[in-house]
């Protein structure tokens, strides 16, 4: 068992603090017609004829939403209209309240907290209404669309780690996120990562990882 304080635990939104981003994408598939398959074959078009992937540069504020789904609707042959996207996969996109008071149960302990979440400017008013404690249970959210990076990126970790403030290292957050990439890209960083898969197990880790030192 590792000897290191753990003082911070960041955590992820979609899949984690919400049901399985999957439900949301299977709401938009049945309410445009496009399958997740085909949505993902047409930012993959994209960025083959670009240079830039559409979902990356997305949620780096480097583009709107109106024309992230524009150019994905040109891709697919405009045989389908992805209008109303944002209303259709945050109706599907429910709180998953166990693991948000489990969050604000953390900070209330003294741990620090923070939200580190890949996301879309113009979604930001849906994604937060989500969390109406947001603000008492995090006291640090980065949102890759305000910082132009995004993870896996490292730079986007080190700059909620820069910013929790008061001497805490990467050594010393535990990060909690349902993306292997994004957990990996942690661990490279030194922090010790918890890729969530359902809430108990997540839970159960986490309390490990911080009674630890």
């Amino acid at each position: 068992m590792s000897a290191i304080s753990r003082r911070a635990v960041i955590c992820d939104f979609g899949g984690v603090l919400t049901s399985p981003l999957i439900g949301a994408f299977v709401a938009v598939q049945e309410q445009s017609g496009a399958s997740v398959e085909a949505l993902s074959g047409a930012m993959a078009g994209i960025a083959e004829a670009t240079g830039r992937h559409p979902l990356s540069e997305l949620e780096k504020g480097l583009i709107t939403e109106s024309d992230f789904l524009s150019m994905l609707e040109a891709q697919l042959d405009g045989e389908v209209t992805l209008r109303g996207f944002r209303e259709t996969y945050f109706s599907a996109l429910h709180p998953n309240p166990e693991m948000i008071d489990y969050m604000a149960g953390l900070r209330s302990r003294g741990l620090r907290t923070a939200l580190l979440t890949n996301n879309v400017r113009e979604w930001e008013p849906l994604w937060r209404a989500k969390l109406p404690q947001l603000d008492r249970t995090f006291e640090v959210v980065v949102d890759s669309a305000y910082v132009g990076m995004r993870k896996p990126e490292p730079e986007i970790y080190e700059l909620t780690v820069e910013r929790l403030g008061g001497g805490v290292t990467a050594e010393e957050c535990v990060f909690i996120d349902d993306s292997d990439a994004n957990c990996a890209a942690a661990r490279e960083l030194g922090m010790y990562a918890v890729q969530f898969v359902e809430t108990e197990p997540a839970i159960a880790e986490v309390e490990a990882a911080v009674g630890a030192g």
